[in-house]
Parts: structure tokens; C-alpha cells; sequence
């Protein structure tokens, strides 16, 4: 039970925003259980539904699995709180606005923006090779783009390089720092940062055994990325997400509160 909000948010949000919340909620008690948070820190942001310049984010100093939908925060694209529900007892993280509030103003097909520092990921965000097709799952990200590191992310100077180093492709690595995956919801933000994680740890696990590695043809990596591409077939997570919801309903449903 979440006891430091002090609003009935549902009653002063519409309808819609509250799914938002829900999914948005959900989507960060999922991080930890697959082994993808990091403490207090790192964000996830949702774009508020019928919105071009707000979003919603954590409250610095809670834990991914204390999140719940009224616990967000809502903040716009210039890092101004427009509706925090804690009063002053919690804020945003400064990092948190200065990445993600770049991708949503931005990337206007964005709806959700998550950032990592998994082991694996910050494993292969030091490696000059960076990503590597070694199985289907890392080649859905034949074209994932690359942020050189340039310090903690304070500075809003970074946000004009950082949206052009990740242009218009869906994930990203922050070499020597982590990952960030931009998708148009939460549900295929999801699934994404999912495969892209896994795909880290794959190629973590392959390099410490020290032996050849055998690749894929170049034809076989490019139709394995045409074939996972959401216009090929279909966009990943859309159809995953109910099951997500029922995972965690399942083992803990105050994600809802």
C-alpha cells in the first residue's frame, strides 16, 4: 500500500490518464522482476494521452516496485511540475527530465521512453563493438543507434546530440552508461527494453567464454531485422501486455492503486 501520496488521483485525473498510470505503473514493478532496475534511480516516462508536452514519471527516491499509478508524477518537456501528488515530500530526478524530456519533444511518435543501467547492458555500452548480431534476438536491433557518454546527464546542452544520435530508431546504447528504448506505448517500450536486455546478456555470456563465435550471414541478420520490423509482421508487445498485466496481478495488484 502506497502511504505517502496525499491525493485521491483518480479523481482528479481523466479516465484515460489513469490507464496510462496503471500501464505505466505496471511497467515499472515489471523492471525488477526481469532484473532491470537500479535502485531508486533510472525513469521510465509515458506521455500523458491527448497531450503533446507533458509526461509521467517516478518519484525520486522510490523504488520500482513501490511505484503505483497515483504515486506519478506529471512534469511537461521544460521540467516543470504540473501535478506532483506527494506535495513536497518527493520530487524528480534532474537526470530523468533531461533524457526523456529530449526523446518526447523530439520523437512525437514516442509515447514511452525507458532507460537502464543493467549489468549486461552497461556491459555492452563499454564495448567498442557494441551490439552484436548473435541471435535473432539482437539482430530485431540491427540498427540501434550510439550516444557517446559525456557525464551524469545534467546538462540540457546534451539533449540536441543525444536526439540526433538517436534519430529515428527505437533503441539506443548509451556507451559506457546503459540503455534506452523510445516505442510509441508502454507495452511495446516493454517488450522492447525486454529483447534488447536479453540480447546483452546473451552476447555478455557468449564473450566470457572465450571461444570463436560463429555469425550469421549479413543476408540472414537483414532478413531477420525485415522480419521483426513492427510493419513487417506486427508491432511487439501490443499482444504481450495483457499477459504482462495478469503476471503481475497474479504475484501483486497494488500496482492498480
Amino acid at each position: 500500500m502506497n502511504v505517502i501520496v496525499k491525493d485521491d488521483v483518480k479523481s482528479k485525473v481523466s479516465e484515460v490518464e489513469w490507464q496510462a498510470r496503471v500501464n505505466l505503473a505496471a511497467c515499472y514493478r515489471l523492471m525488477p522482476m526481469f532484473g532491470m532496475s537500479d535502485l531508486v534511480y533510472n525513469h521510465i516516462t509515458l506521455r500523458v494521452p491527448d497531450t503533446e508536452d507533458r509526461f509521467l514519471i517516478n518519484p525520486y527516491g522510490y523504488m520500482y516496485e513501490e511505484i503505483t499509478a497515483s504515486s506519478l508524477i506529471t512534469i511537461d518537456v521544460e521540467g516543470n511540475v504540473i501535478y506532483n501528488p506527494h506535495g513536497d515530500a518527493f520530487d524528480i530526478n534532474q537526470a530523468g527530465y533531461v533524457i526523456h524530456s529530449a526523446v518526447h519533444k523530439a520523437r512525437h511518435d514516442v509515447g514511452c521512453v525507458i532507460h537502464t543501467h543493467s549489468r549486461a547492458g552497461m556491459g555492452v555500452s563499454a564495448l567498442k563493438c557494441g551490439l552484436l548480431p548473435l541471435t535473432q534476438t539482437a539482430m530485431r536491433f540491427a540498427e540501434v543507434a550510439y550516444h557517446d557518454y559525456e557525464g551524469p546527464a545534467l546538462d540540457l546542452d546534451e539533449q540536441k546530440r543525444l536526439v540526433a544520435d538517436l534519430g529515428m530508431r527505437e533503441a539506443m546504447i548509451l556507451r559506457n552508461h546503459g540503455l534506452l528504448v523510445a516505442s510509441p506505448d508502454v507495452d511495446q517500450a516493454f517488450n522492447a527494453i525486454y529483447w534488447l536486455e536479453m540480447a546483452c546478456r546473451v552476447q555478455m555470456d557468449v564473450l566470457a567464454t572465450n571461444t570463436e563465435i560463429n555469425m550469421p550471414d549479413p543476408e540472414v541478420i537483414a532478413k531477420a531485422n525485415h522480419l521483426y520490423k513492427p510493419t513487417t509482421r506486427r508491432p511487439f508487445g501490443i499482444m504481450e501486455w495483457p499477459a504482462m498485466l495478469r503476471y503481475l496481478d497474479r504475484r501483486d495488484p497494488s500496482y492498480r492503486e
